[in-house]
């Protein structure tokens, strides 16, 4: 399954990147002890474990669940639940609690992911944003930087509601938004508008970095838990945090208006969510050490990867440019193969519910749909690119990369 010339190259560039790799330790350190301080900051305590029901009134465990998720994030305000399906939905959700008819939505990094193109009205949906007279229009990066001319301009001419800021990639080909970069846009932005709300798609991008988007001006930020910052013990759920009163009005659109985040039973989440955020820093790094081994190994078999192994990250996602179709579908095959769970299936492109291109995906997770957990995926067009991420231990990790370059290399 392994070839040994693979092996001995995997081995080689694992050595070449000693520096990379002890610098996100030092992160996943300086991540532990932030999540260890919001835990005993709030007392955590096995009460917290227990759960509720029906209506999940006076559920103490989560209400202490969302003050930890709180402090992680440095927000004023948490809202975690079990019954956002994903970071879609809970954009989604989002979206909808702060936009009314005639409001402007603008997007500054292009077009969001394709799950959304029916939720705004990009593509046509008799329940989109667009259908309820919500606008939207949307500003492209200019060489993975922001267009402040465009911006100012939009902003001076016009009163927008709400921007949107989608910090990884998606399926495009840009860099993804680093911390530093938001924190220059968000100061240019108040400068102009200090009320319009800043929303953040944080996917894919917590713990990567020491700050939150929040803790750099931003308005609330998004998330999913079969992500980040679930540790891959997480079943599902998201998170949406930032200023208290757009929590409040997002828990008003997720459950009822009037009763908001008073209602919805954990039925027996909240260990695993507690317990997730607590190993994430580890997860995560073990997925960033995936991804810089994942580029040095590639780059040196002759593909164009993104970003390079030495390159400041903002996501766990790695990108690798085949300009191949055979070689994208071989690379996600052999992934598969290398997964815990449905080893034996094997991947083909297919019809995707929410995207445009066929996409073909390997995902042999615990937890389905589950992005912290090793998976590859990526839409069947040119320039052919594999959309890497996660991996719940680095060790695992390696041996996939192993087996998926033996598979591109002997087939």
């Amino acid at each position: 399954m392994i070839d040994e010339n693979v092996r001995d190259l995997v081995n080689r560039c694992e050595e070449s990147i000693k520096d990379e790799l002890r610098n996100v330790d030092l992160l996943c350190e300086k991540n532990s002890i932030k999540v260890l301080n919001a835990f005993r900051n709030n007392n955590i305590s096995e009460i917290h474990f227990n759960s509720t029901t029906g209506y999940g009134y006076s559920d103490i465990g989560r209400d202490a669940i969302e003050k930890v998720f709180a402090e992680v994030l440095d927000a004023e305000d948490a809202l975690v639940r079990s019954q956002f399906i994903s970071g879609s939905h809970a954009l989604t959700v989002a979206l909808f609690a702060f936009l009314r008819p005639g409001d402007v939505l603008l997007s500054i990094t292009g077009k969001p992911y394709d799950t959304l193109d029916e939720v705004i009205g990009i593509v046509d949906n008799p329940s989109s944003l667009k259908s309820f007279g919500v606008l939207y229009e949307q500003i492209d990066l200019i060489d993975n930087e922001f267009d402040y001319d465009s911006i100012e301009k939009v902003l001076k001419s016009k009163k927008i509601k709400v921007i949107e800021i989608q910090r990884s990639k998606g399926y495009s080909t840009r860099k993804s938004i680093t911390i530093e970069k938001l924190r220059k846009v968000i100061e240019f932005i108040r400068n102009i508008d200090k009320k319009v709300i800043i929303m953040i798609d944080n996917c894919y991008c917590e713990f990567v970095e020491e700050l939150s988007p929040l803790s750099v001006g931003a308005s609330v930020i998004v998330g999913s838990l079969i992500k980040n910052l679930g540790g891959g013990i997480a079943p599902n759920g998201a998170y949406i945090a930032g200023k208290h009163e757009l929590v409040e009005l997002a828990a008003d659109r997720l459950t009822v208006p009037g009763e908001g985040r008073e209602v919805g039973p954990t039925l027996g989440i909240n260990k695993m969510l507690l317990q997730g955020l607590f190993f994430a820093p580890s997860v995560v790094a073990s997925s960033l050490k995936t991804a810089i081994l994942t580029s040095r190994v590639m780059e040196e078999l002759g593909y164009d990867v993104e970003p390079k192994y030495s390159d400041m990250r903002a996501d766990i996602v790695q990108n690798i440019i085949f300009h191949d179709k055979d070689k994208l579908i071989k690379y996600c095959q052999g992934i598969q193969s290398a997964s815990p769970i449905d080893s034996n299936a094997v991947p083909l492109p297919w019809d995707m519910p929410g995207y445009t291109d066929q996409v073909i995906m390997a995902a042999g997770a615990f937890t389905q749909g589950s992005s912290i957990e090793l998976s590859c995926d990526g839409p069947i067009r040119e320039p052919y690119i594999a959309y890497q991420q996660g991996s719940l231990t680095y060790e695992y990790g390696k041996i996939a990369i192993m087996v998926a370059a033996s598979k591109i290399i002997n087939d």
